[in-house]
């Protein structure tokens, strides 16, 4: 379904993205009397959800908390069947949720936002859609997610593949057939880790081009229970309130000892038990393995001898375990990861050293040898965080485009808001916490600030609001500082830009946690919006001004 807008109509706010983000958006300012709508470039709801369909694709937060908290109806009338739900689940609940709230009468898909530019002479946001359309909009709310934006490698021949190349950010909605195929795939990331055991099953061989390893924790996922189910369903408020709490957003098992409170094999025994838990509470087994290298090296260490247990050619093994802080990068949950490499068609071939010379007709070439594919999957992972908003020409006052703001790494104030850019909101955006944290709850809390944001400017007659360039910069600076008390700059990491040639490395998410965070914005907004600039509706006088 395509609605039909009335260009001639301002709306109180655009929401740009109908994932997670955009449908709690939508609803929330339906709920408070705001006129919104949602633009969408897919065909239907879902966000990454919607476009990430590859085999395997799974979440790696337990589906009982990656889901939304907003309707104890909802909760209570939605039960997952996995402990990690799939992609197919969770689209299917996201369609779930917009049916039940009737919110797709205010969703407009198949459409691309091309740019917004902020009118000063009307106060209002000019959007601009592939469609040739142009929709006034009073705010203009980014829902464009972090991991948004498929990075297409930039290797010499690529486009000149014979035959199907699949990114598995951008995958078809339609079985692929990889039975008795030779498939090549590109890259041994989270979302190559979730398809590579399953392709491994079908094709004839499968060839993986690693450049880097990444640590990968067993999920052991499986089936919930009715008694597990109701027992969820019975503490639901008691979970999410402890969630908030928690520095990643969700219900997990934190140890507060350093890993050298414990003797080695007492270290041993904690590894084990979290082994067998599995999942990403892995990184919670020791209070400071995200500041203490040595601390850090004893996990890194234990994962690697579990590579070591369960791959038998101990080569291949070596070549699988990587050497760098276990964490540093996004830490990954599988299922059959590492016991795919003892197949028999299955070869890891390491780029780490000689990189792909070239991509041909028939297949990729590594240091000067040939390995004929019929298909080729590139699990090349995102341009996070900024990319999908820097593909929109954003332009604030005085037409400074957001691109040129940003030439130097992304700056907001809370990851909500950027000086200059007058009513435009970012959903999880760079300086939030985000990617760090259990999503949905870093979006609930998103979405309700800037409820609350918007009711606020209508009680007061409040026309414009943007944070300080002083307030920005100060929470630039309290970011980055966070950040280099860890060891997140220890590796390249999507985190920090680094796989796309030319980004400014710089750490996007922020890494103070969840729950300190939210308290922060909390006393933002009580504090009348601290740090923020707000102009009166009909003077265009400054109403009030804080630093």
């Amino acid at each position: 379904m395509r609605n039909t807008p009335n260009p001639k109509l301002e709306l109180d706010a655009l929401i740009v993205g109908a994932g997670f983000s955009g449908l709690y958006m939508l609803y929330q300012l339906r709920r408070m009397g705001f006129s919104a709508r949602i633009y969408e470039a897919a065909s239907d709801v879902g966000g990454t959800w919607y476009w990430n369909r590859y085999p395997g694709a799974r979440c790696d937060t337990e589906s009982a908390q990656y889901s939304y908290s907003f309707s104890d109806e909802l909760q209570q009338e939605w039960s997952w069947s996995m402990r990690y739900a799939g992609q197919p689940e969770i689209l299917k609940y996201l369609n779930h949720v917009a049916d039940r709230f009737d919110l797709r009468s205010d969703i407009v898909f198949d459409v691309r936002i091309q740019s917004a530019i902020f009118d000063e002479e009307k106060n209002h946001w000019k959007i601009q859609t592939s469609q040739g359309e142009t929709i006034p909009a009073r705010f203009c709310i980014m829902a464009t997610g972090c991991l948004s934006s498929p990075n297409f490698p930039k290797i010499e021949g690529l486009e000149s593949f014979a035959g199907p190349v699949y990114h598995t950010g951008l995958w078809p909605n339609e079985e692929i057939v990889f039975d008795g195929k030779k498939v090549g795939i590109i890259g041994t990331g989270s979302s190559a880790i979730q398809i590579i055991p399953l392709v491994a099953e079908k094709a004839e061989h499968l060839y993986v081009f690693q450049r880097s390893p990444n640590y990968t924790i067993p999920a052991h996922n499986g089936p919930l229970d009715d008694e597990h189910q109701q027992k969820i369903k019975s503490n639901y408020a008691d979970i999410r309130k402890k969630a908030r709490l928690l520095p990643a957003g969700f219900l997990q098992d934190y140890n507060d000892k350093s890993a050298f409170d414990l003797t080695l094999e007492g270290r041993q025994r904690e590894y084990e038990k979290r082994w067998a838990h599995g999942g990403l509470p892995f990184l919670a087994s020791f209070s400071d393995l995200q500041y203490n290298e040595e601390a850090n090296n004893t996990a890194g260490a234990f994962v690697r001898g579990k590579i070591r247990e369960e791959v038998e050619d101990p080569k291949i093994a070596e070549l699988l375990s990587p050497e760098t802080i276990l964490g540093c990068r996004r830490l990954c949950v599988d299922t059959g990861y590492y016991e795919t490499f003892n197949r028999s068609n299955v070869s890891l071939v390491d780029v780490s050293k000689s990189p792909i010379d070239k991509i041909t007709a028939e297949g990729v070439a590594v240091s000067g040898k040939s390995y004929r594919l019929d298909s080729l999957i590139l699990a090349t992972g995102f341009d996070a965080m900024t990319g999908t908003l820097l593909r929109i020409d954003i332009r604030g006052r005085e037409g400074n485009t957001l691109e040129n703001k940003w030439i130097s790494g992304p700056s907001t104030c809370l990851g909500l808001m950027m000086a200059g850019f007058p009513n435009l909101f970012t959903i999880t955006g760079p300086g939030s916490p985000s990617v760090l944290t259990n999503m949905i709850t870093s979006i609930e809390q998103h979405v309700e600030w800037i409820s609350k944001c918007l009711g606020y400017l209508r009680e007061n007659d409040i026309g414009q609001i943007e944070p300080t360039v002083k307030a920005e910069d100060r929470w630039v600076e309290h970011n980055n500082d966070l950040a280099a008390k860890t060891l997140r700059y220890k590796c390249e990491s999507w985190y920090l830009g680094s796989n796309i040639p030319g980004k400014p490395k710089t750490f996007m998410p922020y890494i103070g946690g969840f729950a300190f965070y939210a308290e922060k914005c909390a006393q933002v907004a009580s504090a009348g919006y601290e740090g923020f600039m707000l102009t009166a509706n009909r003077s265009g006088d400054k109403k009030l001004k804080t630093n």
